[in-house]
């Protein structure tokens, strides 16, 4: 079998937990004309609330780019200092993404909160697109607390954060150097480098890590001389009888009514796909390490009890010191907790919250 053959077979795409061949990225046909998507639980990604006001807005982070965001203010705010919580979106995702259904949901709550886009994804500036650079990423969150730090109604001194998916591991390698982040909570969690790193279930072997390594290496030359610039990971953008039951929760999600958002200047071929020469990145990225100098800090990691993502938060929360806890939710799956507004515990992260961001 030929070396690029065996590098396609075993890679991992781990940015949403797929098998996926780095080089083939079909268009939207077949079966996503007929698919009827799972709005059940109560899915809502684009759930708006007449109690909350909305408002775009952007701000610079430490290294001179734009970050976009959302702001969501409850109604009838008093002019006095209030919480308020960062929100980021999924790997490969925008903010229009579960990061607004979270923020608008909290906002509702009485908190000020601030849905994001990543730096290189949506609105945020940032190139190439969909590029991976996990320390930008993190600065993201800081730059949030700059922002947000500074408007007349929120009380700097309770900032929290709330990471979905691989904004989780990003929002913990924020806090660990950003102390102005008084409470961290995390929803099916992704710990982005040690899922490159070693796949789901420590699945990938060191040789097959190195084979990726090689190609996104020579790509480089590739894309440095002129050639076309190669996606990886991802979701799949059609299914058949042998797609998993990852690939097919996924794709329930970004390729149908249910999740999928195209930002302006992309196309749906690329959306959810990182750059195969930038996604390499991730196997540096160790968000964990550390983690247990947050403390006293809390941290609240919540799971689907069904999520092929679980090892994530089991493994944060056995390494992060006190105050901690590990929330399960019963027969929740991993892209459940995206939108699935019966599922998603928002009564124990109004209370984590608020607990944590109360005036001291």
């Amino acid at each position: 079998m030929k070396k690029k053959t065996i590098i396609r077979r075993v890679l991992t795409v781990i940015a949403l937990g797929l098998l996926l061949s780095v080089t083939i990225i079909a268009p939207k046909t077949g079966v996503g004309a007929a698919y009827t998507p799972d709005m059940s639980n109560g899915a809502d990604n684009f759930y708006k609330s007449n109690k909350v006001t909305m408002k775009k807005v952007k701000f610079k982070n430490q290294y001179n780019m734009n970050v976009a965001g959302n702001l969501f203010i409850p109604k009838g705010l008093k002019n006095t200092k209030n919480p308020a919580i960062i929100v980021g979106h999924p790997m490969g995702a925008v903010k229009e993404q579960s990061a607004n259904l979270y923020a608008t949901k909290m906002a509702e709550r009485g908190f000020v909160t601030l849905s994001l886009d990543l730096s290189f994804w949506g609105e945020s500036e940032g190139q190439p697109r969909n590029a991976v650079l996990p320390d930008i990423y993190a600065e993201d969150f800081s730059a949030a607390v700059d922002f947000l730090g500074t408007r007349p109604f929120v009380d700097r001194d309770r900032i929290g954060v709330l990471g979905i998916c691989g904004s989780g591991s990003f929002a913990i390698s924020a806090a660990k150097i950003d102390p102005r982040m008084k409470a961290i909570a995390t929803v099916s969690m992704y710990d982005m480098g040690a899922a490159n790193r070693n796949g789901l279930k420590h699945s990938q072997t060191l040789e097959q890590r190195k084979k990726i390594l090689e190609e996104a290496a020579e790509q480089r030359y590739v894309e440095f001389t002129g050639g076309k610039t190669k996606y990886t990971s991802g979701t799949v953008h059609e299914l058949n009888e042998n797609s998993t039951a990852i690939e097919r929760e996924f794709y329930d999600f970004y390729r149908t009514p249910r999740g999928e958002f195209t930002p302006k200047g992309t196309s749906p071929e690329l959306t959810t796909h990182p750059t195969l020469t930038s996604n390499v990145k991730f196997m540096n990225f160790y968000p964990f390490e550390d983690i247990e100098t947050i403390s006293p800090r809390p941290m609240l990691f919540i799971m689907g009890e069904n999520a092929h993502s679980r090892e994530f938060s089991e493994d944060a929360y056995k390494l992060a010191a006190e105050p901690k806890e590990l929330y399960i939710v019963p027969g929740a799956g991993h892209v459940d907790l995206y939108d699935r507004v019966n599922l998603i515990p928002f009564d124990k992260l109004e209370s984590f919250f608020k607990e944590n961001l109360k005036k001291k």
